[in-house]
């Protein structure tokens, strides 16, 4: 399987050249087996990156797992012309929302007047699919789904595919006190190869924002210490974290994670693309 980051920010896309390297674009991972369709993990602003490794002659198959509609994770959609053409195909799976099923709220606000056109009116064929507290196959593809904590109905997945298997919890509300993890998050992320994980505060930010949604980098270490993980990809990084800043914490979270044991830690990147 190889897994590409397309975009690794939370809250708001915020490219600048303070941070460059790490990238601006929200939250976008692309996971791709040969021969098979691909699987991409939300549909923030980097979707359109990783739409142009993808066909745009109507040949499109592919899949979407979204955590939530919050807009870093869906604002990507009305600018992914592969799923712009006769004859293509988007599945997209996603927790279903107070408002109504998935496709009826996606529906309210890419259309007029917020965006030009509703989504409907791609050329492509657009399917949605609500999920929840699931086990399913897409493909070959074994994908477990759970609910996890965070502002309004969010979910986290469990990709196993090709023999390898990635756990992807983008958006994570940490217990206030930082203390213990949700059953459901240790099921998605037991033993993965790769954990994708929230890792948007600091410690002193935590303090000021506790109630946000969100995790500190530390508490992401702590989450893939007790999963058991192979390796930890710091993700969602909030958008007043410079390159500088990246650089530091993710240091910092490298040497916690060595000091208890933890597995490997990177720090995930635009572009960055590993092979598991």
């Amino acid at each position: 399987m190889q897994l590409t980051f397309y975009g690794v920010r939370g809250s708001c896309p915020c490219p600048s050249d303070s941070n460059r390297r790490y990238g601006g674009n929200t939250a976008c991972v692309g996971l791709a087996v040969p021969d098979e369709p691909p699987i991409v993990l939300d549909l923030g602003t980097g979707l359109r990156f990783f739409g142009e490794t993808q066909p745009t002659d109507g040949s499109f198959r592919g899949t979407a797992l979204i955590t939530h509609i919050h807009w870093d994770h869906v604002q990507g959609l009305p600018f992914f012309p592969p799923a712009d053409r006769v004859g293509a195909r988007l599945d997209i799976y996603g927790p279903a929302q107070e408002g109504g099923e998935l496709g009826d709220v996606f529906g309210e606000f890419m259309r007029p007047p917020y965006f030009p056109v509703h989504f409907s009116e791609l050329r492509g064929e657009i399917k949605f699919h609500d999920v929840m507290d699931e086990d399913l196959a897409i493909g070959n593809a074994k994908v477990r789904v759970r609910p996890v904590p965070h502002c309004g109905a969010t979910v986290g997945y469990r990709i196993e595919w090709d023999g390898a298997t990635v756990a992807y919890i983008s958006d994570h509300q940490a217990p206030h006190s930082l203390q213990g993890v949700a059953d459901q998050v240790l099921e998605l992320a037991d033993g993965a190869d790769l954990l994708i994980h929230d890792a948007q505060y600091t410690a002193e930010e935590f303090e000021q924002k506790a109630h946000w949604g969100h995790c500190t980098l530390g508490y992401a270490v702590t989450v893939a210490k007790a999963a058991g993980v192979r390796r930890l990809a710091l993700f969602h990084h909030d958008p007043a974290h410079d390159d500088d800043v990246m650089d530091k914490l993710v240091a910092g979270a490298k040497q916690l994670s060595a000091d208890i044991g933890g597995p490997e830690v990177v720090g995930a990147y635009e572009g960055l693309s590993l092979q598991l």
